[in-house]
Order: structure tokens, then sequence, then C-alpha cells
């Protein structure tokens, strides 16, 4: 759905006196229809379904195996809320399952695991970050991820299971979501790095000629840095709670995974600090090489007025049109005052020369 046809954005302030568990879509819509895509797979099993229906859902949880749900597009609450009471949700989960200004944090139920997150794409065409809100429901069999656009960073996941590459197949519900938040970090790497080669290119462009669109340019990385940097600090924090959790649906075998996970967190948060740092170093350049540049050419007519102002003086000294100059009945007066000038003009220019100013 283009940009301009997307629903009018809906607010936090919606909800002002409800009570709480009221579920309410916050944020824009950007599919005209919610789908439920499942895939279903063991060691020696797989099966797909597109657009299942939420008692379809449902009959597939109760079949053996590894079960994932993916939903596109949170603003179908109706949906959303009969397959929260299928999979017995609990009523906050839902509340912030159809809230897309949720901060990413972590949740620990008697049965499952909550997860909010934020996928970051950087787009190419726009040279801007778009940001999608993610949660995600950890069960003991079964993982269940909402989206809200139908485009998503988990299709090397889907690929990893239809092909049996790797040991995705042969692991538990959590590896599952481990992939998936690691395909969403191995997207915030992606997103960082464009910005990176972003920042240097701007960089360059500010020490050999700066221009006022550079500065419009840093502000719009500024914000991306920012967005990157709120979503990916509680990331951390929840990626840390996941790791010393002892929850009985983190497997021992996966609690290595996870630590790996919460490395790539680490290393994202200093790389978005030394851009942050450097975007802002980079303000002050740009104000250093425009006033560098206007001193050069203040400079440069500083030196044309020093030189032509004893010209001037000459030229002036004799456009007075006293009678009783002598000069001006001289023969050779015309071609002398021309010597004259041309020998300061030379004289000045050479001076300045061997004193670098030129």
């Amino acid at each position: 759905m283009s940009r301009s046809a997307r629903k009018k954005k809906k607010g936090a302030g919606i909800k002002s006196g409800m009570a709480p568990g009221t579920m309410v879509f916050i944020g824009e819509q950007k599919r005209d229809r919610a789908r439920i895509d499942v895939i279903r797979y063991s060691e020696t099993e797989l099966d797909e379904l597109r657009d299942a229906t939420v008692p379809q859902c449902s009959a597939f949880a109760h079949q053996p195996g590894i079960v994932w749900l993916n939903v596109s597009s949170i603003h179908d609450v109706q949906l959303i809320g009969d397959l929260g009471k299928c999979f017995d949700l609990h009523p906050m989960t839902m509340e912030d399952i159809v809230n897309s200004t949720q901060r990413p944090k972590l949740e620990e139920f008697p049965k499952y695991l909550f997860i909010v997150l934020k996928m970051m794409t950087y787009s190419e065409e726009t040279g801007g970050v778009a940001i999608e809100h993610v949660s995600l429901v950890l069960g003991r069999r079964c993982v269940i991820s909402f989206l809200e656009d139908e485009g998503d960073v988990f299709d090397a996941v889907r690929s990893r299971i239809r092909t049996a590459s790797g040991r995705i197949r042969s692991m538990q519900a959590d590896y599952l979501a481990y992939s998936l938040m690691d395909a969403v970090v191995d997207q915030y790497f992606l997103t960082v790095e464009r910005i990176g080669d972003r920042i240097e290119e701007i960089d360059e462009q500010i020490l050999s000629e700066p221009r006022p669109e550079h500065i419009r340019e840093i502000h719009h990385l500024k914000r991306d840095i920012l967005n990157l940097r709120r979503a990916v600090w509680p990331f951390r924090e929840e990626v840390s709670a996941l790791v010393k959790s002892e929850s009985p649906l983190l497997h021992a075998e996966s609690r290595v995974f996870w630590r790996d996970l919460y490395d790539h967190a680490i290393r994202i948060i200093d790389m978005v600090e030394i851009y942050r740092d450097i975007l802002g170093g980079m303000h002050d350049t740009y104000l250093s090489s425009i006033s560098n540049r206007m001193n050069e050419i203040m400079k440069m007519l500083t030196i044309i007025s020093t030189i032509f102002i004893p010209l001037t003086f000459i030229v002036g000294v004799y456009g007075m049109n006293f009678e009783n100059m002598p000069e001006l009945k001289w023969h050779f007066g015309y071609c002398g005052v021309w010597a004259v000038m041309l020998l300061i003009a030379c004289g000045l220019f050479v001076y300045f020369k061997r004193k670098k100013w030129l």
C-alpha cells in the first residue's frame, strides 16, 4: 500500500480512560487486510499454509512438531483477539501487541514468553530508516510473530526451514525465536553499516565543498541514529534477561545462542554510539568548513582590494582636473602613470606570494 493510501496514524491518546488490557490499535495501518501464515516442521516433516484462519492455526498447534504463526498487520483487533483467546494469551499481552509504539521489552508468563522488539530496514530510495513493530510469543512448541506489514526480514529463516539447512529443524521452539531475533539483529547491522557509509560520504563532501543540504542530511542521520539507539538499548536489556532467565521454555542447548545474540547487541550499541559522536562532530565540521570557506573568500577579496587601493589613489589624484598639475601636459604622462600602477600591482602580488597569502 502506498504511503498516501495508508490510514491515519492513531496515537496513544485514544486509550485515555480505558481499562488496562483493552485492545486498541495504535499506529499506522499499512495493510488493508491482516493475514496469518503457518509453518509446522520437524526433522522429517514440513507443512505450510498461507492465509490461515484461527481454527486452522489451532489445529496446527495441536499437531506434533514446531509451529510458527506469522501474523502480518496488527490493525485487525478482532483477528488478533481471537488468536489470543485460542492460545490463552494475557490481556496485557494483547494490548501491547496492537500498540506499535510499545518499547522493546521481555515479559515472562507461566505458559509463554512475550518479546517486543523493533525491526529496522534502510531504504536506498529515501535514504532513511523504516521502523516496524515486532512482537514474539514463545510457547513450548509454538512461536507467534506479529508484524505491522507483510514485508519482513524473516525470509532467510523460512528458507532454512524449507531446505532443512543448519540445525533449526532439529531444535526446539526457543531456537526458532532466537533465529527470528537474530534476523532482526542482522538487519540492524546492515542498517548501521548503510548509515556509516552515508556518514563517510557526507563527511568527505563537507570537507571539500560544504552545501546547505548537508546540514539537513546530518539532522536526518541524527534522527535515524537516535531511533536505532532507542531500539537497541532496551533490546540489549531483554536479551540479557533471556540469558539470565530460568524459564523452562528456554533450553540449555540454546543458551549459547542467546549469549551470542547479546554480544551482537553490544556491538551494535558500540557502533551506534560511535556514529552518534561522529555526527555530533560533523555539525561542527560543517560550520568550520563554512567559516574557513568564507575566510578564504574574504582573504581573496581583501588582497584584491589591497592591490587596487594605491591604483585607485593614483587615478583619483589625476582625476581632479586641476590646471596646475605638471604631469597633465607631460608627453609621456599617460604611459608613466600606467607603468607606475603596473609596478605597484606586480610588487604587491609578489609580496603576497612570498608571504604565502596567495
